[in-house]
């Protein structure tokens, strides 16, 4: 079974967590022209798409 032979730093620990980043939704054009926020529902029509 393969075991870490020594115990992993800190710095390096850190170097392969930078990839792990948090992406910001983006608002999507509905189908009647109005902006929303993706997988909401429209206020004005009550559809739900992407």
């Amino acid at each position: 079974m393969a075991v870490p032979k020594r115990r992993v730093s800190h710095s390096r620990s850190a170097m392969r967590r930078t990839h792990y980043k948090i992406t910001l939704k983006k608002p999507v054009k509905d189908s009647d022209g109005s902006w929303k926020m993706p997988h909401m529902v429209n206020p004005n029509t009550g559809e739900y798409k992407n």
